[in-house]
């Protein structure tokens, strides 16, 4: 394999990190109204979700609710 060398201009390359472009970017599109309609609404979904799961969750943590302490079979009662 051949490779052509070729100068490389090192003040160009030093001055690389200081080059800044004179066209500027558009800018950013705002979101439509459904977009954030949707956007709440999702917000929304998932704060109820995790409010839902600690409603459901800490009773079932309570150390007071032991299940041998509030249920007793038949077979257990000794008939």
């Amino acid at each position: 394999m051949l490779r052509r060398r070729e100068s490389v201009p090192f003040a160009f390359v030093a001055e690389a990190d200081r080059f800044r472009s004179n066209v500027t970017p558009p800018p950013p599109e705002r979101p439509s109204a459904s977009q954030v309609v949707g956007r709440t609404l999702i917000g929304l979904t998932v704060v109820a979700g995790l409010v839902g799961s600690l409603l459901f969750g800490v009773p079932a943590l309570d150390p007071a609710q032991a299940p041998g302490a509030t249920q007793k079979s038949e077979a257990a009662e000794g008939r």
